[in-house]
């Protein structure tokens, strides 16, 4: 309700001052930026990473000897107090990119492909983003940077959906900056521009949900959950957001340990096994008494 509650209260103010035309072009970026902050939290508190948790991630990774104490709740907090830090500058792209500096446009007939170009440009997208999040994440990894910004992110090694948004607003705001300067550099339908960013969102959470499950003809491409946990854990590996491809163009590709059979869900599988064992030797044992009365 209080989101519900700042929607009408930006479309009040703008009516009531519509009659300063000076006036609402300098309250709509305040107006805005309260709505578009109070979307962001929602998204974050209500959106992918419970329904990935509740219906998707692997509860026994929970009992994993590197998953810290409190974990998830440690992760929750962490990106409430970054969240509205990183929403600012955020809100303050989009307004630059939707007020005609970019290449937004409404109409798909604007374009001379139409609505081929939607679907190139969904593609090319991706790839573009793909190739600049490499750089950002490796640069995010230099040491004299590395300590200030992107550590914290790499506190959850073995990370829970939650840890998605986890990390220091300059990290995921720096790590966000390509999906804001495609528009400015290529053409974009607007509500294309939009799904896509949803959709980046979501898989920011699916590579931290620990569903290593990957179609095998794709695993040679796709940087997954398997990949994204192996980075967690060895650092200076699988620095790609959604392909493999600079991983493996430039050095750092490493085969997931969990397609190997050595993941963390393996780890904990193991350990049931042998957590187990004396209470199937008993059950023997028991069995084998029981038939010598």
């Amino acid at each position: 309700m209080v989101f519900e509650g700042l929607y009408l209260i930006e479309l009040y103010l703008e009516q009531s001052i519509s009659k300063n035309g000076y006036c609402i072009e300098l309250c709509r970026p305040l107006l805005s930026v309260g709505l578009c902050l109070s979307q962001e939290l929602a998204r974050e508190r209500s959106y992918s990473p419970n329904s990935n948790y509740y219906f998707i991630y692997d509860k026994r990774l929970l009992k994993h000897p590197q998953i810290l104490e409190d974990q998830i709740k440690l992760e929750i907090v962490y990106t409430c107090k970054a969240i509205p830090v990183m929403s600012l500058p955020t809100v303050a792209c989009f307004f630059v990119e939707v007020r005609g500096y970019s290449k937004l446009y409404d109409d798909v007939n604007d374009t001379r492909l139409g609505m081929i170009g939607i679907f190139v440009s969904m593609f090319t997208f991706i790839a573009f983003t793909d190739m600049l999040i490499y750089w950002i994440h490796r640069f995010l990894h230099h040491k004299q940077v590395y300590k200030h910004l992107h550590k914290a992110h790499h506190k959850w090694k073995v990370p829970t959906p939650f840890a998605s948004h986890a990390f220091h607003p300059m990290d995921g705001f720096l790590q966000s900056c390509p999906y804001h300067i495609y528009p400015f550099l290529f053409p974009l339908h607007k509500f294309t521009y939009l799904a896509l960013f949803v959709f980046v969102n979501i898989w920011t959470v699916s590579i931290h949900d620990g569903d290593y499950r990957v179609p095998k003809t794709l695993r040679p491409f796709v940087n997954g959950s398997a990949h994204h946990m192996d980075h967690h854990l060895f650092y200076n590996y699988n620095y790609g957001q959604f392909f493999t491809l600079w991983d493996r163009l430039c050095g750092s590709f490493r085969n997931p340990s969990s397609f190997e059979g050595c993941g963390p869900l393996d780890e904990m599988k193991k350990m049931e096994l042998e957590q187990e064992k004396p209470t199937l030797r008993r059950s023997t044992r028991n069995r084998a008494a029981n038939k010598e009365k």
